[in-house]
């Protein structure tokens, strides 16, 4: 017969461990990547604190992207869904209505 119901958390199945889309960890791989070449790079000068700060940031900013939010995918989600809100898909709803005086007052 093979009629039976999909739960409502079956889209996790389809994610990486459960949590993560492929371009989630493409996204971290790249900044850990940068960040290990960076290490290389300034491995004499990693005493120094602003150098070992700037040489970790960008695994440190790839993996707050990554971050998984409650109600939402990750941070890089959240951000994505406020500049669509924001920016592209920003409409304008006009009231027209029995109580609405269209702008004449009498």
């Amino acid at each position: 017969m093979n009629e039976y119901l999909i739960p409502a958390n079956a889209n996790r199945g389809k994610l990486i461990f459960g949590f993560f889309r492929p371009i989630d960890l493409i996204v971290f791989g790249t900044g850990a990547f940068i960040t290990l070449i960076l290490l290389f790079v300034f491995q004499n000068s990693l005493s120094e604190l602003s150098v070992a700060i700037g040489v970790l940031s960008p695994a440190l900013i790839t993996g707050f992207l990554v971050l998984p939010v409650p109600n939402q995918h990750n941070i890089m989600v959240v951000i994505s869904n406020i500049y669509k809100f924001y920016f592209v898909e920003r409409r304008k709803y006009i009231w027209r209505g029995w109580c609405s005086l269209n702008g004449k007052e009498d």
